[in-house]
């Protein structure tokens, strides 16, 4: 019995998939600004339930919960440049250098005052079982892991029906679109 009620307990850290380490508890302390979404699967069952069926777009987003195992976003805002290092990104970065992730993008610079990006996908059987992005600025630093089965067209859609935001992709010339609120 205790040995049950001990995997129960570590099953939401085992969804998780990447840990955030330890030093993203001092980087919450020194940012003027902290976002800090965990959604486990049981989260977003409850989340589900607030979707109608009806409503097609909120169908949709019901849909593509049913599908997820977790959503985890960290971002910190620093007043000024030099709150965090490339240390801090590595420790992320390096939990994704496996097998089951492939980098599909990277936008990186040398120079400290870039914006630096990069987003990584997680294949299961041919089909997309997670996404995490890096993005990170001079005085920015923001990590979106996403686990469970992906179709890229509904994200936007989730992001519209649980309130995060969304950031789309025009799909006529695949120029980056305004931010959507």
């Amino acid at each position: 019995m205790k040995r049950c009620v001990f995997l129960l307990a570590l099953a939401p850290l085992c969804a998780q998939d990447i840990k955030f380490p330890p030093g993203f508890t001092k980087l919450a302390d020194r940012a003027d600004k902290v976002v800090d979404i965990t959604l486990d699967a049981s989260s977003l069952g409850l989340a589900g339930r607030f979707l109608s069926e009806k409503k097609d777009e909120e169908s949709r987003a019901k849909r593509l919960i049913g599908g997820l195992k977790g959503i985890y976003v960290r971002s910190f805002e620093f007043a000024r440049e030099g709150e965090y290092s490339d240390a801090d990104v590595e420790e992320i970065r390096s939990q994704l250098r496996t097998p089951e992730w492939s980098p599909v993008v990277s936008v990186r610079s040398r120079k400290r005052t870039a914006d630096n990006a990069e987003i990584f996908v997680k294949k299961e059987g041919g089909r997309m079982a997670g996404l995490t992005v890096l993005a990170s600025e001079p005085t920015k630093l923001t990590v979106v892991h996403i686990l469970g089965s992906i179709d890229i067209d509904d994200l936007g859609e989730l992001g519209r029906n649980l309130g995060l935001p969304d950031v789309r992709v025009s799909p006529d010339d695949k120029k980056p679109a305004e931010k959507i609120n």
